[in-house]
This record gives structure tokens, C-alpha cells and sequence, in this order.
């Protein structure tokens, strides 16, 4: 039978590296997830609690663009975390970040057009952008700038659009308001489109983070509740966009996924009140957090830009390998800990970089790092 080239993406390595550590766990062995990006925490009790209630009632469609209590709740969101006034209206839930990408590119986008990423970068982007008919284009960033693009990359790679994401995946590293005002601008100067990627907010260590919101309206704003909120399965999220916009995206909305997942709309909804049991969670990060930086380092893994936010930590490993793939292979088989490399997120220089993941317990991350640091003691003597 035929197919499409829109099939021909990449695979997600994570995804594999996952698999190879099931399969380990099967055979007996303890492993340390230090690979996956999603929160060892489920959704809040309370808003578990409440949905329960609710299931006495059938849960059918919701309109295209999402409870409108929920709407209304986001939109309040914003002005508690980031003093925004945010009209309910511009805001359009989604399945998950990974379905407001979809709309997003369809919505912003014609075939061909070029789409600049900050590499590295969540490898996904590249891939879906790929799946539509676009063309992405990597923009190569450094650890000296902290893996964020420059307003002249806009330009510089005639882009018809722009992805930033604060804080970022794999890197945590954030783009404070100076930095993504001036992208903005150089977008605004071009006339390419803005989205700004903001699903790991809430998880900053030092200072806030900047929503895009807070230097212009032009953009397109993309959350997710699997992160904060804890809340990966439950493929909920939500997308800003600019007034003129709502109705296109509405249309594409109804189309594509004709509504988000009613229960996950209903535990996002009351997720949203769970702030108490939420910064627990977020506690642990932060511990976790100091931990990696200063256990990382003990091992030997010292060259990263350390993590404003999300819970990854992205390291320079050429100094051991010139085969993060393998190395990886090395970590899970001699030392018991799952870990990603760096070619999901930067195809041509990944193979130098691991991410390592801290959204674990704490013990786990204690134990990870002690069997780290034994594996590399040994590969030394």
C-alpha cells in the first residue's frame, strides 16, 4: 500500500531509551528513572476527588474551545501568577500542549514555510512541523547564551516563524522579559509568527518566569497541565491566542479533535484550587534540583548551564563519549539508571549531551546519583 512522506519523522528516542528500561525492570532489575520528563506525582487528590462527584453524569463533548468554566479559570490564572487582564474568550483548550502545536502550525502556517527551534530543543516540535508539510529549522544555540535563540536568528534564517520555549526542554533554562521582548520585536519586524512554549511555568527555582503575554499580544501562548499540575495523562492543555485567531482555531479545533477529554477538563478545572499539595510537589524539585547540580558535578558530568526551571539538567558529556547513544546503553546496563541522550534534541551535535531528569523522588534521586558516580569511579580505575 502507499503511504505519505508526512509519516517519515524521527523516532522519540526517549521513548526507546524507556523501553530498554521496562525491559530491565521485567528481567529484575531496579532501575532509576532519570530519563522521562513527567512529574513521579499523579493528579491532585482534591481534583481527583472532584471528578469522582461528577461521575454520575454523562461526560460528553464539550464545545471546540473547552469548558468555559475552565476558560474562565485560565484566564484568571493569569492575573494571579502574572497581573494580566486575559479575556476568557482568546483562550481555546487543547489535548494536551501536543494537540496545541497541531493547531497552532495549522492555523499559523502554509505548506513549506520555514519554522525556527532554538536546538536543542523538545524534539517533537521538529517532528509535527515536519508531519504538516512545514520545513523546521534548527538554530544552533550554545551553552555561553544559555541554549536561547537571538533576536538576529530571525533574519538571519528567513523565518516565517519562531518557537521559543522558557523554560526550556531539555535545558531549564529561561528567557527573562528583556530577552523575550526583544524576540518578539524582531518577530513583529519580519512578520513572523511568535509561539512561546510555557509549559513547564510554575516550575522556576530563582526568579518567575515571563509569560509572552507580558510583552505582546501577538503570539501564540501554549500550557499544559501535565507538568505543574502533574497531570501528563490526562492530555489536557490549553493555547492563547490573539482575538482575531479565536475563530480559526475554533474551526481547526472542532475538526481536528472536536474537543479536549471531558474528565481531564473537569481535574484541570479544580487542579487549578490544589495549590498547597501542588508546591509540595514543587519542593521536591527544588530539592532534587541542588542535589543533581552538586551530585552531577561529583560524578564528573560538570559542563551544563545550570537549570533555571522545569527538572532537567543537560550536560556536556563529550569529555567521555563521542556516542551519547551508547554511553547512555553503558549508564542503564553498568549502573542501574535510565538517562536520554542528547540526539532527541539536537540531531547534529546530541551525540555529546545526555539529559538527565529530576522529577523524581528524592530518594531515587539520591540513589540515582550515588550509582552515577560509582559507575564512573569504576570506568576510571
Amino acid at each position: 500500500m502507499r503511504f505519505s512522506s508526512r509519516g517519515e519523522v524521527d523516532p522519540f528516542i526517549v521513548m526507546d531509551v524507556m523501553e530498554a528500561a521496562r525491559q530491565a525492570e521485567a528481567a529484575g532489575r531496579d532501575i532509576i528513572h532519570m530519563e522521562v520528563g513527567q512529574p513521579a506525582t499523579g493528579a491532585p487528590a482534591a481534583a481527583r476527588a472532584k471528578l469522582a462527584e461528577a461521575l454520575d453524569q454523562p461526560l460528553g463533548y464539550t464545545v471546540g474551545l473547552g469548558l468555559p468554566e475552565l476558560r474562565g479559570r485560565i484566564a484568571r490564572h493569569y492575573g494571579d501568577w502574572y497581573d494580566q487582564d486575559l479575556d476568557p474568550a482568546r483562550v481555546v483548550i487543547t489535548s494536551g500542549a501536543s494537540g496545541a502545536f497541531l493547531l497552532a502550525f495549522s492555523s499559523l502556517f502554509d505548506n513549506g514555510e520555514r519554522v525556527g527551534l532554538g536546538a536543542p530543543c523538545y524534539p517533537s516540535y521538529r517532528q509535527i512541523l515536519k508531519a504538516v508539510g512545514l520545513a523546521p529549522i534548527d538554530i544552533e544555540t550554545s551553552l555561553e547564551r544559555r541554549f536561547q535563540p537571538l533576536p538576529s536568528d530571525i533574519a538571519a534564517h528567513d523565518l516565517a516563524g519562531l518557537i521559543v520555549a522558557s523554560p526550556a526542554n531539555p535545558t531549564g533554562t529561561m528567557l527573562d522579559h528583556a530577552g523575550l521582548a526583544a524576540l518578539a520585536d524582531a518577530c513583529a519586524d519580519r512578520d513572523a509568527a511568535l509561539i512561546s512554549d510555557e509549559i513547564y511555568h510554575g516550575l522556576e527555582y530563582d526568579q518567575p518566569s515571563v509569560t509572552a503575554l507580558q510583552v505582546t499580544d501577538d503570539v501564540y501562548v501554549v500550557n499544559s497541565f501535565s507538568k505543574y499540575f502533574s497531570m501528563t495523562g490526562w492530555r489536557v492543555g490549553w493555547m492563547i491566542v490573539p482575538e482575531d485567531h479565536v475563530r480559526r482555531v475554533e474551526r481547526l479545533a472542532q475538526n481536528m479533535f472536536i474537543c479536549a477529554p471531558h474528565a481531564a477538563q473537569l481535574v484541570a478545572l479544580h487542579a487549578m484550587d490544589c495549590t498547597d499539595e501542588l508546591e509540595v510537589n514543587k519542593a521536591v524539585y527544588t530539592t532534587n534540583r541542588g542535589l543533581m547540580m552538586d551530585g552531577l558535578r561529583a560524578a564528573g558530568f560538570d559542563r551544563f548551564a545550570p537549570p533555571d526551571g522545569a527538572f532537567y539538567i543537560y550536560v556536556d558529556v563529550s569529555a567521555h563519549t563521542d556516542d551519547a547513544r551508547a554511553f547512555a546503553a553503558e549508564i542503564l546496563d553498568g549502573a542501574g539508571v535510565a538517562v536520554t541522550p542528547g540526539l532527541d534534541f539536537d540531531a547534529r551535535r546530541g551525540h555529546h549531551w545526555l539529559r538527565f531528569s529530576y522529577a523524581q523522588s528524592t530518594a531515587a534521586i539520591r540513589e540515582g546519583l550515588d550509582r552515577l558516580a560509582a559507575f564512573m569511579k569504576a570506568g576510571q580505575s
